[in-house]
């Protein structure tokens, strides 16, 4: 494989040994009647990429469509726990994409939105190229992490530098919101305040300095979005207004509880109330050595918390044999130039604590 290394972007370390079940695309190849043939990309050509995830900072719920989807205000941010994602070109003839992913629960037909992503690209850009994409997981689902979604940005984006750029990034952007609410905030500079169903996106200063330490704890179980939606009672919505609470966060330079509003809490806790215990613990305990964090809230629907100010997790996520399984990850903001995608953290993607949290919480419980 000839490898092409992205401007700006270390190569990660996609295609590791998890990987080793591959699973075989039966998405149908879309129909490219009209469509300009590009035919730019070359079998062989190949890229390593980064694939962010993101955090919701604060998310309102506007209101409810006619459509049954809901209208939200939001501040996303995008962040620097990812997976590892490399794209190759397959031989002219192939008939299908193929997809490879290290997390055996993840489907890799034409659910998955990586290949959900390649059908869109072809049929906007006539290209005609297929791909093989080995995905090394590191983004828990069912979290509210939006790794699915950096996943199928990173595919567009990816695919589109390997056909030699026949869309802008902007196309992309507008070409996203086709296959899902999240996937065009990556497509900003990475802190962005979005409105409609999530892919009507204003780019902005970020709010925070890029620094800012951030404790992700999810437990393990997930949430469904479309099941949180569904427990969404309108009426114990915050009243915050959103463009105060992006003015609050500029203006404040940190975060806060005030601040850190998510109309999604409500619902998600009525499901998982062991979820808002988790929460309250985590504010009652502070980080590893006592001290309170700035805020802790969930992103998007749930299931991570996220604890700001401190990346040292307290002793109770690992001593305690119920919080066994608990993913717990450092996290950092993440911005990117124009031109270039989302380069991985120094020292190579976070990769979580959760095996060594639920290890810690197992012998704790033998001792």
């Amino acid at each position: 494989m000839h490898t092409r290394a992205p401007r700006g972007l270390r190569a990660g370390s996609a295609g590791s040994a998890a990987a080793k079940a591959a699973c075989r695309s039966l998405a149908p190849r879309p129909s490219r009647s009209g469509a300009r043939v590009v035919a730019r990309a070359s079998a062989g050509d190949g890229m390593q990429v980064f694939s962010p995830s993101k955090v919701n900072l604060f998310l309102r719920i506007v209101r409810r469509r006619e459509d049954g989807y809901h209208d939200l205000a939001s501040l996303f941010h995008v962040i620097d726990l990812g997976d590892d994602m490399e794209l190759e070109v397959l031989p002219p003839g192939a008939g299908e994409d193929l997809l490879q992913c290290s997390d055996p629960t993840i489907p890799c037909d034409g659910r998955n939105l990586v290949i959900k992503a390649l059908n869109l690209f072809r049929a906007k850009t006539g290209e005609a190229a297929r791909f093989r994409v080995r995905l090394d997981k590191r983004v828990p689902h069912g979290a509210g992490l939006g790794g699915g979604s950096g996943n199928a940005a990173t595919t567009l984006w990816a695919a589109n530098e390997l056909a030699g750029r026949p869309a802008s990034d902007a196309q992309l952007l507008e070409w996203s919101g086709e296959i899902g609410s999240d996937i065009s905030v990556f497509f900003s500079s990475g802190a962005a305040y979005c409105t409609g169903r999530g892919e009507i996106v204003e780019d902005v200063p970020p709010p925070l300095p890029l620094d800012t330490p951030l404790l992700l704890v999810k437990p393990p179980i997930g949430l469904s979005t479309p099941q949180i939606f569904k427990a969404l009672d309108l009426g114990r919505r915050s009243a915050a207004e959103p463009r105060a609470l992006l003015g609050g966060l500029a203006a404040a330079g940190r975060l806060s509880d005030a601040l850190c509003v998510n109309d999604l809490e409500q619902p998600a806790f009525d499901t998982l109330p062991e979820l808002l215990a988790l929460k309250r613990r985590l504010a009652a305990a502070g980080d590893a050595a006592g001290r309170r964090f700035d805020a802790v809230f969930m992103t998007g629907s749930g299931s991570t918390i996220v604890c700001a100010g401190s990346d040292a997790a307290p002793a109770f996520l690992s001593e305690d044999p119920d919080c066994a399984g608990v993913f717990v990850s450092p996290a950092r903001l993440l911005t990117r130039r124009a031109g270039e995608w989302y380069a991985a953290p120094a020292g190579g993607p976070r990769a979580g604590a959760a095996a060594a949290a639920a290890g810690a919480a197992k012998t704790a419980a033998a001792a």
